[in-house]
């Protein structure tokens, strides 16, 4: 009797840090969210061989995705709100790793691109869920290191894709099961997440000193919400210049990352370079935008602290990072590895810092 207590004792034992830990599985979700959708683009040479595709072509499945994509980010928030977090993350996470297993089915342009839709309207909802799991896990003061912390796994998936993908198809000898065994990279961290996310409130493992500060910080900003009157509705969110200014921001710099994550093994190719030879530098600015994304929240902060007005400061951060977008122009002049890596992770670098702290 005495050690069955004591095993019930144990197991129910605060984890020390509880929300530092529900922020790891955050990363470790958006990882597996970019494994799933880096399977395609690193296979994306093959698959143009063996289908005989042209680049038109594969950028109807390309589309296909962000279509899909753009529609579900508008919608899944709400969502995600009215089902809660942890069974719309669990929902998201089961929707978008059975279409990445089921594309392994695909037998033309058409299959593809239908698959790659369903993967873009599930894989959506990944940024909205998490960004709500930090709102209810971390105090204000620390919510932005939580979503840099997220929001790095996607540098991190995609720099482990192509050495996943490549290992997969070279280990198999043919696309198929590379598909397969990437979607359920999701089931396996559904086990994860299902034991250990509950709110804070309902939470069995939380120590009453982490859940206090949690609820009193929430409750400070219900009070200063309330004095600041209702939020404001769309329409009124686009007549304010910020507002467009973001949107503007977003459309010149969002083609580049999206142009690495789609398109950098077939650029690779028409360099002259294989995929086999493309693995030696491939993970280099997938890296370099992780770097990136922090570097600009600790430049900020150190111009701020240093006396910096707070737009004047992220304004700097910004500024510094759309210069790095000359650094792109020498690409069209080497075919060099190595160089053509370099370049595009100074410029990812700039461009991720200077997009995460807007």
């Amino acid at each position: 009797m005495a050690t069955a207590k004591q095993t019930a004792d144990t197991s129910r034992r605060p984890i020390k840090h509880l929300r530092w830990w529900i922020g790891g599985l955050l990363f470790t979700s958006t990882v597996i969210n970019y494994i799933d959708r880096q399977t395609l683009s690193v296979l994306g040479p093959y698959l143009k061989l063996g289908y005989h595709w042209n680049n038109e072509q594969f950028a109807v499945i390309i589309i296909a995705f962000r279509i899909a994509y753009s529609i579900g980010q508008t919608v899944s928030g709400r969502i995600i709100d009215r089902v809660g977090t942890r069974k719309g993350l669990t929902v998201t996470v089961v929707w978008y790793s059975i279409a990445a297993m089921l594309t392994s089915l695909a037998v033309g342009l058409r299959s593809f691109a239908v698959f790659r839709f369903l993967l873009g309207a599930g894989e959506s909802a990944n940024w909205p869920a998490a960004t709500k799991a930090v709102s209810e896990w971390f105090p204000k003061r620390e919510r932005g290191w939580a979503v840099a912390l997220f929001d790095s796994g996607s540098s991190i998936g995609g720099a482990i894709a192509p050495l996943l993908v490549i290992g997969l198809y070279k280990y198999f000898g043919g696309w198929r099961p590379a598909f397969i065994v990437t979607g359920t990279l999701g089931f396996l961290w559904l086990v994860a997440w299902r034991w250990l996310y509950f709110p804070p409130e309902k939470h069995p493992r939380i120590s009453e000193e982490e859940l206090r500060m949690i609820l009193q910080d929430r409750q400070e900003q219900d009070l200063a919400e309330a004095r600041s009157g209702p939020r404001l509705a769309w329409r009124d969110l686009l007549k304010l210049p910020q507002t467009w200014g973001i949107i503007a921001a977003r459309t010149m710099t969002d083609p580049i990352w999206f142009f690495i994550t789609d398109w950098f093994a077939i650029y690779l190719v028409a360099k002259g370079i294989n995929p086999e030879q493309g693995l030696l530098a491939f993970w280099i600015p997938f890296v370099a935008a992780d770097l990136g994304n922090f570097f600009g929240g600790g430049m900020s902060s150190w111009l701020i602290r240093r006396g910096w007005p707070v737009l004047r400061a992220r304004k700097a951060v910004v500024i510094f990072g759309g210069l790095g977008m000359a650094l792109l122009i020498p690409t069209v002049f080497t075919s060099n590895l190595f160089a053509l890596a370099g370049l595009f992770a100074s410029r990812l670098s700039r461009m991720r810092h200077s997009r995460r702290w807007r």
